[in-house]
């Protein structure tokens, strides 16, 4: 259930990241189309905010931490991902815990 809740999100994610059709030009020379909510940088937010979820969501911390962790990355995608990686005590954390249910 999770899991398809936050599939279904990072699409939405995806599909409100691009931009619409009359608001990038041809001619524009901002190829890696910076400040327009998508583009190559979006991608790269996307695929390394996915990492996170995935690392998060196989931790051994207690649900209410994953959940809180996933929360935050979710809310703030840049800030939460630079926050994660530097305090989120991730070597105390990589055990071999699984995937758990909520209720």
């Amino acid at each position: 259930m999770f899991y398809n809740l936050l599939i279904q999100a990072a699409l939405m994610v995806v599909a409100m990241a691009a931009p619409l059709p009359g608001d990038v030009s041809i001619e524009s020379s901002n190829t890696w189309q910076y400040g327009t909510g998508g583009g190559v940088l979006g991608f790269i937010v996307l695929i390394l905010d996915i990492l996170v979820f995935m690392e998060v969501l196989k931790s051994n911390r207690p649900v209410t931490h994953k959940v809180l962790w996933c929360l935050v990355v979710f809310l703030f995608p840049v800030l939460g991902l630079v926050v994660y990686w530097l305090f989120s005590n991730r070597e105390a954390h990589r055990g071999s815990g699984g995937y758990e249910t909520i209720a």
